[in-house]
C-alpha cells in the first residue's frame, strides 16, 4: 500500500490531507470547549447547530463547486480554499458571540465542501492505474481513522500547556500546511470539455443527474446510507453508553472509540488484496448486511438480555461495526471513477459527497434524539431500522445485472469508457444467461 507514495504528487497530496486533517481535529475538540465557553449548559445545542450547519453546507455549496470545478485553474483553487479555511481559524479564539461561531463555522465547512470533492477528484487523474488508485483509498482512509484516534489525544497533550484557543492556531497551521504543499505540487490540469454549453442549472445538475441515473452509483448512495446509520450510532451515543450507562471513565470512553477505528483500520489495509477478488459491488453488500446484523444484536441484547450491554460486548460490537464501515465506504471512489469521464469527474465526484452528507444528516439526529427521548435501546432499533432500509434499497437499486446495463444508461460516458468496454466484455462471457435472468428479475428502476 504504501509504494504509491513513491509517487511524488500524491505523496504532496497524501500529505496535505493528513495535515489537513490533524488541524480539523484539533479544531473540533477547541470548538466543543468554545461552545461550552459561550453557551454553559446550553453548549449542546450550539454544537448541535454548528453541525447542522456543517452538513448544510455541504450538501448546497459542493453540487456548486463541482459543477464549474474544470473551469477553474486546479491548484490554485485548492490553495484558495486552504488559505479561506487558515482566516477562518485565525479568527475563531476572538468570538465571543454564539451566531459568529455560527457564521465562521458555515463559511470554514463551505470551503471544505469546495475542497473535498475537487481533492478527491483530482487523485484519480494523478493514479491512472486502478491498483494504485485502490492502495490511495485504502490509504486515505487509514489517514481518517489515524484522526480520530490521534486528534483527541494530541488535542490532550497540548492542553496541559496551553488555552483551547492556542489549539484553533494549530488548525490554521495545518491548513496552511496544506496549501503550501499544494503549491509546491504540479497538478495534472482537468480536462477539457468537449465545448457544448449549457445552461447554468442543467450544468448545476448535472453531477446529480449522472449519479442517480447510474444504478450502481444508487446502490452505492442506499449502502452509504447503512454505513451512515451505524457510524452516527457510534459518534453520538459512545459517550453516553460508557459514560452513563456503564459508569466507566474518560479512558475507556477512549479505548471504546479506539475499537471502532482499529477495525476500520485493520479492514483498509486488506481491502486493496480483497478487492482483486471480490466485486465492488460484493464487498460494499456484506458489509451493509454485516452493519445492520451487528446493529440488529445489539439492540437485542440491549432490550432483552439484563446486563446485555457489558463493555466488552460493546468493544467487540463496535470492532465490528469499524471494520464493516470501512469496507462498505472506501470502495465508493473506485466506483465513482469508473462511471464517469475524465471532464464530468468533479461534478459526480461532488453529487457524490453532497447525497452522502444527506444520509449523515439523517443518520445523526435519529441516533441522538432517539436515545435522548427513548433510550439507548431505542436508538439502537432505530439505527438498526435505518441501517436494513439502506440495505432493502441497495439490493433493488444495484442488481447483479446492473453493471451490465447498456450505454444509453451513460450518455455523458464515451464508447470506450471503461464502465461501458467491461461490461461489454462481460456480457459475451458465457455466464450473460445468467446476468439476462437476474436482470428480468431485478429490472433497472430506470426502465
Amino acid at each position: 500500500m504504501l509504494k504509491i507514495l513513491s509517487n511524488r504528487t500524491y505523496r504532496n497530496l497524501f500529505s496535505a490531507q493528513v495535515i489537513a486533517l490533524i488541524g480539523t481535529g484539533l479544531a473540533t475538540v477547541a470548538l466543543g470547549l468554545l461552545a461550552h465557553d459561550l453557551a454553559g449548559a446550553d453548549a449542546g445545542a450550539v454544537l448541535g447547530t454548528a453541525l447542522a450547519i456543517k452538513m448544510g453546507a455541504y450538501i448546497v455549496i459542493a453540487p456548486i463547486v463541482g459543477a464549474f470545478a474544470n473551469s477553474l485553474p486546479r491548484r490554485a483553487f485548492l490553495i484558495a480554499m486552504d488559505l479561506l479555511r487558515t482566516g477562518v481559524a485565525l479568527c475563531l479564539p476572538f468570538v465571543d458571540q454564539v451566531w459568529q461561531v455560527f457564521v465562521l463555522i458555515f463559511v470554514l465547512q463551505s470551503a471544505s465542501a469546495a475542497f473535498t470533492p475537487t481533492f478527491q477528484a483530482t487523485i484519480p487523474d494523478v493514479l491512472p492505474d486502478e491498483r494504485d488508485y485502490t492502495r490511495a483509498l485504502s490509504l486515505s482512509r487509514l489517514a481518517y481513522d489515524m484522526e480520530n484516534l490521534t486528534s483527541p489525544l494530541l488535542a490532550g497533550l497540548l492542553l496541559l500547556v496551553m488555552n483551547f484557543h492556542a489549539l484553533f492556531s494549530g488548525t490554521a497551521i495545518g491548513f496552511l500546511a496544506s496549501a503550501l504543499l499544494v503549491f509546491a505540487t504540479t497538478l495534472p490540469s482537468p480536462a477539457i470539455s468537449s465545448g457544448r454549453k449549457e445552461k447554468v442549472l442543467v450544468r448545476l445538475t448535472r453531477g446529480m443527474r449522472q449519479y442517480l441515473g447510474t444504478p450502481r452509483l444508487r446502490g452505492m448512495l442506499a449502502v452509504t446510507l447503512s454505513a451512515a446509520a451505524a457510524s452516527a450510532m457510534v459518534i453520538v451515543n459512545t459517550v453516553v453508553i460508557v459514560r452513563e450507562q456503564l459508569g466507566l471513565g474518560t479512558q475507556a470512553y477512549a479505548m471504546t472509540l479506539a475499537a471502532y477505528g482499529a477495525g476500520s483500520m485493520a479492514v483498509a489495509f486488506i481491502l486493496p488484496k480483497l478487492l482483486e477478488r471480490l466485486s465492488d459491488r460484493s464487498a460494499m453488500m456484506t458489509a451493509a448486511a454485516a452493519l445492520s446484523a451487528t446493529l440488529i444484536v445489539l439492540s437485542g441484547l440491549s432490550f432483552f438480555v439484563p446486563g446485555g450491554m457489558s463493555w466488552p460486548i460493546i468493544l467487540v460490537g463496535w470492532l465490528i461495526l469499524g471494520a464493516a464501515y470501512s469496507m462498505a465506504v472506501t470502495p465508493s471512489g473506485r466506483l465513482l471513477r469508473r462511471s464517469s469521464s475524465a471532464d464530468g469527474r468533479p461534478a459526480i465526484f461532488a453529487a457524490q459527497f453532497s447525497l452522502s452528507h444527506i444520509c449523515w444528516l439523517l443518520a445523526y439526529p435519529l441516533a441522538g434524539w432517539t436515545g435522548s427521548q427513548f433510550g439507548l435501546s431505542a436508538a439502537f432499533a432505530a439505527s438498526a431500522g435505518l441501517a436494513v432500509i439502506g440495505v432493502l434499497f441497495a439490493w433493488w437499486l444495484w442488481p447483479t445485472s446492473a453493471d451490465g446495463e447498456a450505454a444509453h444508461q451513460h450518455p455523458d460516458l464515451p464508447p470506450d469508457h471503461p464502465h461501458l468496454t467491461d461490461h461489454h466484455k462481460e456480457g459475451q462471457s458465457a455466464h450473460a444467461f445468467v446476468i439476462d435472468d437476474l436482470h428480468r428479475r431485478w429490472p433497472s428502476p430506470t426502465r
